[in-house]
């Protein structure tokens, strides 16, 4: 009789299946994707169009926040103009921003 119960028990409490396990780990994964991969992502496609887009006289940021105008650009450098005859050579990569003409809109407008 108790062989019967147990059975009877064991056949009756069969845990979920395994993938059901694996459901938070893959939430988290597409999470991830969408809050965090994607945007940067994004971000990394558009500095790559800016700087591919870098031309001679355009005002620029450096990753270091110096501020100059670019003098003369090639494959993988440019050169900016810092101040009156000071001139720099910077990696394309490390151009942080390019400033537009005219300077940028207030943070209040």
């Amino acid at each position: 009789m108790l062989d019967i119960l147990s059975a009877a028990a064991s056949a009756g409490a069969e845990g979920p299946p395994a993938w059901i396990s694996w459901l938070p780990i893959l939430g988290m994964i597409v999470i991830f994707w969408f809050l965090i991969i994607r945007p940067q992502m994004r971000q990394q496609k558009e500095h790559r169009a800016k700087i591919a887009s870098m031309k001679k006289g355009d005002m620029v940021v450096t990753a270091g926040g110096l501020v100059g105008k670019i003098v003369r650009v090639d494959d993988h450098y440019a050169e900016v103009e810092l101040g009156q005859g000071v001139r720099v050579k910077a990696v394309k990569n490390t151009i942080g921003d390019i400033i537009p003409p005219g300077g940028s809109a207030a943070a209040n407008d």
